[in-house]
């Protein structure tokens, strides 16, 4: 008898047997083979409405459920996490021991399925649907289709294509397709996505994909793979939609009260009514001490502290405006944005890492605490002394449930795209500086046509690209876009072969670097050609600590591994080189 066709992935099928209360296998889509589903416009929306579950479209673990704070971030040189790593960063990386790595696999290929259900059963409803949004229907699935093999492929190289879901028997013996044939299918997803879908959606209408979700989603995966023409395409088309803007304040951007702005280009609400909000768990680990104690488990590094320019426009390196005593002096906007700024006011209190302060001023209570921000108050303080201010929001309340937006891609990161693909081109103009300067003048709140910030001028290829670089670090950090850049830059085997640099263990060492002069870092890293710290070529390294050592694997790292569990249930997959 032959057996029925699957509407579940058909990769993956460990998960589903061994994490049943993730399965997300629901309503409708557990009985979308049945003769009783899809014959409407409300039931197809339904439909389309769980391909955008959080749990399709990660940041961190907890949108799979789980409690721990592991996000792509973890496995660039922005983050820090005391003295440990992950698989990803120290080494060790192999099939089966990264949960990241097979959630990645398994839930990319579950939304494949559900788009591909869908799409084999659209047409039941084709009689009751007006024309225009039958085509709309199906675009919706075709671009989160393409957006999930889009991710497999960057991740894994190689996979197995299907546009149609397999017979049980059929799936457990597929093999792989070349990456560069499923760009291809990519793009006829993402062109079909674009030229149907709308602008916008009436604010009576459930709000998913649209025309410039499709163009920036297609330019990312052509960028990805530098493809430059079609990534110049792509973002230009979507610029031309006129209809985003960049959001007025950088750091307000991020808050759980910005919702939906027009710098959002892509995005998934949170709400807590509807239990999607970031739990508790998935935020304290970011947050001090003093806040919420036992936290700070999760820092930036040292490496992202010192890639934002000075109000110059020049590297720390060559800025004369830097002073290593003052690190947070006359650095960009973006730099007290995302970084929790010495002596300012966090969550109520006084944030002071000096080892001189075993007390902080509490803004509430109007008066000195013990500060376990400082190692004079806890051991367990930042290892680093930094701490994260970007899209951490005092609004939270006590429970700590956040409810910021997803942003998975922002109208910055297709300028940002569109000038990256023009100066890999060649093509440099005006409208690359523009673009350039359109993101970097909103950090410092004036229009880009002024002269009241660092403006780009410069128009060397070479030059150009450096500072590119730099502008999408200060511009997207901890919003899991540097480990795809680092990535397909190829410069990971630089930048995560370096250590990650922290304080001295112990209070009397952190006080030796004050009496010495050396406090908070006492010396100025070399900036190399990719705007990224090298801390070994700078004086007095040796009084700080080595919290832990990346280590990258040119030779088989810029891939991962095939989950073990799938080369166990289908071994036609084979796995990546050198694994």
């Amino acid at each position: 008898m032959k057996l029925k066709k699957l509407y579940i992935p058909i990769l993956g099928i460990s998960s589903l047997l061994f994490s049943a209360c993730h399965d997300l296998d629901l309503q409708p889509l557990s009985q979308a083979s049945s003769e009783t589903w899809f014959t409407d416009g409300p039931q197809v929306e339904m439909a389309l409405n769980t391909l955008y579950l959080h749990q399709f479209w990660p940041m961190f673990k907890c949108d799979w459920g789980e409690t721990a704070i592991m996000s792509l971030d973890e496995a660039s040189d922005d983050w820090m996490n005391r003295t440990t790593l992950v698989p990803l960063t120290n080494g060790t990386l192999n099939g089966d021991n990264s949960t990241f790595l097979k959630n990645t696999w398994s839930y990319s290929y579950k939304a494949v399925s559900r788009a591909n259900t869908i799409l084999e059963n659209i047409e039941r409803s084709k009689a009751n649907v007006s024309a225009e949004h039958y085509e709309r229907y199906i675009a919706d699935a075709r671009f989160v289709r393409a957006c999930m093999y889009s991710r497999l492929i960057s991740r894994f190289g190689n996979v197995v294509y299907y546009s149609q879901n397999m017979e049980l028997e059929d799936a457990y013996h597929a093999g792989k397709t070349d990456k560069d044939e499923i760009l291809k299918y990519i793009y006829q997803d993402f062109d079909y996505a674009a030229e149907r879908l709308p602008v916008e959606y009436a604010s009576s209408e459930v709000k998913r994909a649209t025309k410039g979700a499709a163009y920036a989603m297609k330019a990312r995966v052509a960028l990805f793979f530098q493809d430059y023409e079609t990534a110049k395409t792509a973002t230009k088309k979507c610029i031309d939609l006129n209809y985003y803007s960049l959001y007025s304040d950088f750091g307000e951007l991020f808050k759980s009260k910005t919702k939906n702005s027009k710098e959002t280009v892509f995005g998934i609400p949170r709400d807590i009514a509807y239990n999607s909000a970031i739990p508790a768990n998935g935020v304290k680990p970011y947050l001090s001490r003093n806040v919420t104690s036992p936290s700070a488990t999760a820092q930036p590094s040292w490496d992202l502290f010192c890639s934002f320019l000075c109000t110059d426009g020049k590297t720390i390196d060559e800025s004369p405006l830097y002073n290593p005593n003052e690190p947070f002096k006359n650095r960009d906007p973006r730099c007290s944005y995302t970084i929790v700024e010495f002596d300012s006011n966090y969550f109520g209190y006084n944030y002071t890492v000096h080892p001189d302060s075993a007390q902080c001023w509490n803004y509430n209570l109007a008066q000195f605490v013990p500060n376990k921000d400082s190692k004079a108050g806890d051991q367990y303080a930042s290892y680093n002394g930094l701490m994260l201010r970007k899209g951490i929001d005092e609004d939270w309340g006590d429970d700590f449930f956040a409810n910021n937006d997803k942003l998975i891609m922002r109208y910055a990161d297709v300028l940002l795209m569109y000038a990256e693909a023009k100066i890999e081109l060649g093509d440099i103009d005006q409208s690359v500086l523009d673009a350039m300067n359109m993101v970097r003048a909103r950090a410092y709140k004036v229009a880009y046509t002024s002269n009241n910030y660092p403006k780009i001028t410069e128009t060397d290829k070479s030059k150009l690209r450096r500072i590119l670089r730099i502008e999408r670090r200060m511009e997207f950090a901890f919003e899991a876009l540097r480990y795809d850049d680092i990535i397909r830059w190829k410069i990971a085997e630089t930048v995560m072969n370096r250590p990650n640099y922290g304080l001295p263990t112990s209070v009397t060492d952190c006080k030796k670097l004050v009496t010495s002069q050396l406090w908070f870092f006492g010396g100025i890293p070399e900036i190399d050609e990719n705007g990224c710290p090298d801390f070994s070529k700078m004086n007095n390294i040796s009084k700080y600590r080595v919290l832990s050592k990346r280590v990258f694997d040119a030779q088989k790292n810029y891939l991962w591994p095939i989950p073990a569990s799938e080369i166990l249930i289908n071994p036609a997959l084979g796995n990546n080189p050198n694994y």
